[in-house]
């Protein structure tokens, strides 16, 4: 079964007298449970790409069907509780909010989604526990190392229990070690079922990934299934996610 299928997707924008055509056509069917990396160099529209996916931008020509329904025909109010129940997002820069903590950046997505504060606290705190976090829940963000602050931006993406993990560059601010730790908690999401779709410039991250789409200049230049999947064998950076 296919949650992600796209037909013809293009995406121009128009800058000055300039139209830039970041999306020319873009057809690809991705089914439940598969880990995708996109990868291309600077330029390529896989960031554009991106953000199509994650209903954050709209197409300017094509069609978008997630989990059966034609985004195009969703008004502002559906595509925003798509984004909040069934897509979670991992950046490279975060986007953690400075004054809170992580508890309260964890807790942000629910804010929307009609739960108590009680019911938001306990959420947050068993996601941060899933990714080794639960002894920072008052930390603020400048209180975390770059691997600290990323697991907290993934327990913010799964703290809802969305269907699909959208992640742009995730490891592209942290050192070897630590992008290894981070790759170790996206196997382990993938592995309960989740759908993961990675945006990475780097090869050695994007062989974490089952398969792998290369984009060149806003067009498919290869779509190929990962024959040599990485898979983390240190025991030591697993983290109880179940």
């Amino acid at each position: 079964m296919n949650v992600i299928s796209t037909v013809d997707l293009a995406k121009t924008y128009i800058m000055g007298s300039e139209e830039v055509r970041a999306l020319k056509s873009i057809s690809i069917d991705i089914a439940k449970n598969e880990y995708v990396a996109l990868m291309g160099p600077s330029g390529s529209g896989k960031s554009t790409l991106m953000n199509l996916l994650g209903c954050l931008d709209t197409p300017s020509t094509g069609e978008y069907i997630l989990n059966g329904e034609n985004v195009h025909d969703l008004d502002d109010d559906e595509l925003a509780e798509i984004r909040n129940k069934e897509i979670g997002f991992v950046f490279q820069t975060f986007n953690l909010l400075p004054r809170l903590s992580s508890l309260e950046n964890v807790a942000l997505p629910l804010i929307y989604g009609g739960y108590s504060r009680k019911e938001r606290e306990e959420k947050a705190e068993a996601a941060l526990a899933k990714v080794g976090l639960g002894d920072r829940v008052d930390h603020k963000p400048n209180e975390l190392s770059g691997g600290q602050r990323q697991r907290v931006a993934i327990a913010r993406a799964i703290v809802n229990d969305p269907a699909i993990i959208l992640a742009d560059e995730p490891t592209g601010n942290l050192d070897t070690k630590t992008s290894i730790e981070i790759m170790t908690i996206f196997e382990q999401i993938h592995d309960m079922g989740n759908t993961i779709i990675l945006v990475t410039h780097e090869p050695d991250i994007a062989e974490h990934a089952t398969r792998i789409i290369r984009l060149r200049d806003g067009l498919i230049e290869s779509d190929e299934i990962n024959q040599n999947v990485i898979r983390a064998a240190d025991p030591s950076h697993k983290y109880n996610l179940s």
